[in-house]
């Protein structure tokens, strides 16, 4: 087995297992838990179940020392390694195995059908989650050898979007609503057909300023003679009337006029 130095994480513990001598197997059929001796088992300790990476092991140690008595590393689960008996659920048949690679078959039993069920959960659990991360490990594989799909803009490459919502909310908001009728009264200073509409008179304003109001131009008989435009008053007439009339003041008055 390929060293691992990852680091190792407790699954299990369980404080008191014992230990059996079992018989060969005389048959293609299982262990029997009955054709050992469990009131006489050849060791009593502490069981541990740490991982190592993708390997479970199995530790049996000393209660008070801690000192390692035997360990089996198991690769799969259900497997070779661990084997449950057939006429029992608390006792099991594991491979231990020493560093130089020797091997060997002993019984393995609780005291608790509890702590059987434990050490049952935690070989289960973690094998699925080895499963899991390889079947995690060829999907990344998978998907880093396939073509990447580029979605990048090329130089130049333009993208229009067409909001059609805001264009259909603004125009039905622009709709005026009809007044009474059905008919929309022009805006002020509109014009009606190119001319321009006169000026209403108002009841309060007087005769003089509404008769003197200048007709508009597209209102004018265009038939009838422009009349004659007035000569503009002489100003230096005005001076000399004015200068006349002080002349003959001047001569009533008794002076003498040069």
């Amino acid at each position: 087995m390929a060293e691992d130095n990852s680091y190792e994480s407790i699954l299990c513990v369980k404080p008191e297992v014992h230990v059996y001598r079992i018989p060969p197997r005389a048959s293609n059929r299982g262990y029997r838990a009955a054709d050992w001796k469990l009131d006489e088992p050849a060791w009593s300790g502490r069981m541990k179940i740490t991982s190592k990476g993708k390997v479970a092991l199995i530790k049996l140690e000393d209660k008070n020392t801690g000192e390692l008595f035997a360990q089996a590393p198991v690769e799969q689960y259900p497997g070779c390694v661990v084997e449950a008996v057939t006429d029992s659920s608390r006792y099991f048949v594991i491979r231990i195995q020493d560093d130089n690679g020797r091997h060997a078959f002993i019984g393995l039993g609780f005291a608790d059908r509890g702590d059987s069920f434990d050490f049952n959960v935690a070989l289960q659990d973690h094998f699925k989650w080895v499963k899991q991360e390889g079947e995690l490990a060829k999907l990344e594989a998978s998907q880093s050898a396939a073509p990447k799909l580029d979605l990048g803009f090329k130089e130049g490459q333009t993208i229009k979007i067409s909001i059609g919502n805001i264009k259909k909310k603004d125009a039905g908001g622009a709709k005026s609503r009809p007044m009474g009728g059905g008919l929309l009264p022009p805006p002020p200073g509109a014009k009606a057909g190119g001319l321009a509409a006169p000026p209403v008179a108002q009841d309060t304003a007087p005769a003089a300023q509404t008769n003197t109001a200048p007709a508009p131009a597209a209102l004018l008989d265009f038939g009838s003679p422009v009349p004659a435009a007035q000569p503009a008053p002489d100003v230096w007439g005005d001076f000399t009337s004015a200068g006349s009339n002080s002349s003959k003041d001047t001569v009533k008055s008794g002076w003498v006029q040069f």
